[in-house]
């Protein structure tokens, strides 16, 4: 690298971070930050510019969901970290590899309370309980080393986001010699004996499930293969949804806050789970079925139950002591934890729990509530414009939350949720960030009207970067699920029905495209088109136009 003579710790980061494979990056240059961009097209990194710091964040985990890589955004200090902070809370929730590289205010000034410009008195503390490492450079040497550690942990632990500040003076003080990348090496992998023993349980019991989240994305393949081997059941969280694709005849898909399915797990006597919390939001019980009361007793609690031997395979430590409670906890890789536990199966067991699946799946059909059968008519609709490997992005959003479970999806990193931390204003720019990371493929974002309003402002980028995304919006005048839970509750409805703009003039004056289809296969077309064109496109499906009778006439 030959920059300049000396090059200053900002004008190397580019570099450094490109050593590392980062090609793009997400943000907004301030008064703060300059010493980032002198570099960054020398470099051969290209700079996503943002209207609000929380888009750039959510746009880098939306690049990292579909691609897999980190991603990555760039800060200013002081309102720069607090406008990311609800991003990288979410990415921590939902362990996405996200790298928020920011400055901070000189060394000088630190801990001060002094009035400088963007001064948070300590600044990394206010990250540390939303990622996995928030450091501060202190030194020109520390800048590669602090990277290293980053990248390290996206490569061999559980992906959960870092924060890096760069002072000022840092920043411009000159580094003597060029700063080299670390190289990473593979993830853990199981003790061999366990695998045998995990193998020899699996062949021998009588009902046998497993449940995959999202750190067994990269397994998939080898899960497949586990469950077409041992006919075992196999149900994903959300964010583990097409590892098995939904239409397996062994399959219940993502369908954890289902009675139903909850039950059946209940009653297996062997449950691997492979990379997953088995959080509480995996098992959330909807306003109308909380109203119903229909939720049995076995799964009231927000905690999975079951009666039989619980194995758990996964890279955080602790996972394996998280509940249900495991007999056995594997530290290690999901691909190589299966892959041993596959080469060390010695019979393939004759199991057949196709009519009992049939029975559960016809009951989570059956347990669908009367606005879910609607939402379904929409989503077969967006469905069908789709290519296999379509990627959706979805806010918080009533439509959402039943997608999470019925939306079909055949391959693993399709559908992204912002499951854990359940922020709204997600899906519009994790859409950017997922179109950018992989611009041939069709993206979508699903998104409602009250969400939609938290990150509109990235319209404009979608717009300026010609963006072919279908921006479909659920309008339903309200903040659906809070209201439908206050009347569940008996609470009066307090500020659930706040007044909407004119959606259509909205996208006039982002000089966007724009459709309001009535009839699913208006959807279906609109979305086609939306995903052919030049640019953005929002397409409004509101919730009063007719999909209840549409639903009644399946």
């Amino acid at each position: 690298m030959s920059v300049t003579k000396t090059p200053t710790v900002g004008e190397a980061l580019p570099f450094l971070l490109n050593a590392y494979g980062v090609d793009t990056v997400f943000g907004m240059p301030g008064v703060h930050s300059l010493a980032f961009y002198k570099t960054l097209d020398a470099a051969g990194i290209r700079h996503v510019g943002v209207r609000h710091e929380q888009g750039a964040g959510f746009m880098a985990d939306g690049y990292a969901r579909a691609c897999g890589r980190p991603g990555v955004a760039l800060l200013i200090s002081g309102p720069g970290v607090t406008n990311a902070a609800t991003p990288l809370g979410q990415a921590y929730s939902d362990s996405v590899p996200v790298l928020a590289i920011t400055a901070a205010i000189a060394t000088g000034d630190t801990g001060l309370a002094s009035g400088a410009l963007h001064e948070i008195t300590d600044q990394p503390a206010l990250t540390r309980p939303i990622t996995g490492l928030s450091a501060t450079v202190a030194s020109p040497e520390q800048a590669p080393r602090q990277l290293a550690r980053a990248f390290a942990r996206f490569a061999g632990a559980r992906p959960r986001p870092v924060h890096i500040g760069f002072p000022l003076d840092v920043l411009d003080l000159p580094v003597d010699a060029a700063p080299e990348p670390i190289e990473t090496f593979p993830k853990p992998g199981p003790d061999p004996a366990t695998a045998r023993l995990i193998a020899d349980m699996l062949s021998t019991a009588e009902a046998p499930a497993i449940l995959a989240g999202g750190g067994a994305i990269g397994a998939s393949a080898a899960i497949r293969a586990l469950v077409d081997q041992t006919g075992a059941t196999f149900v994903s969280t959300v964010a583990g949804k097409g590892i098995v694709p939904e239409d397996h005849p062994l399959s219940l898909g993502s369908t954890l806050q289902r009675p139903a399915t909850r039950l059946h797990l209940k009653c297996c006597d062997l449950v691997i789970a492979i990379g997953t919390e088995i959080a509480e939001p995996d098992l959330y019980v909807t306003a109308d079925a909380e109203a119903a009361g229909d939720v049995p007793p076995e799964i009231a609690e927000p905690r999975l139950i079951v009666d039989g031997t619980v194995v758990r395979i996964d890279l955080d430590p602790d996972m394996l002591a998280g509940s249900p409670p495991a007999r056995i906890g594997v530290l290690s890789d999901a691909q190589l934890a299966v892959e041993a536990i596959l080469a060390a199966l010695l019979t393939q067991p004759a199991r057949d729990p196709s009519a009992q699946l049939a029975e559960t799946r016809q009951q989570n059909k059956d347990a669908r509530s009367k606005l879910e059968q609607a939402h379904d008519v929409v989503l077969g609709a967006i469905r069908d414009a789709l290519p296999e490997d379509g990627l959706i992005y979805s806010d918080m959003t009533q439509i959402g939350y039943t997608g999470c479970i019925t939306f079909p999806v055949s391959r693993p990193a399709c559908w992204h949720f912002p499951m854990g931390f359940g922020t709204l204003g997600y899906a519009l720019p994790a859409a950017i960030g997922g179109q950018i990371a992989c611009p041939n493929r069709a993206t979508v974002a699903l998104v409602g009207d009250g969400g939609l309003q938290f990150t509109l402002q990235e319209l404009a980028t979608a717009k300026q970067l010609g963006l072919p995304l279908a921006i479909v919006l659920w309008n339903n005048d309200a903040l659906g699920e809070i209201a439908d839970f206050m009347n569940a509750r008996g609470i009066p409805e307090v500020d659930v029905r706040p007044e909407n703009p004119d959606f259509a003039l909205l996208a006039r004056s982002y000089g966007i495209g724009y459709a309001q289809p009535v009839t699913p296969n208006e959807i279906t077309a609109a979305v086609a088109a939306a995903l052919a064109a030049d640019g953005p496109t929002l397409i409004e499906v509101h919730q009063a136009v007719g999909w209840h009778d549409a639903a009644s006439n399946e």
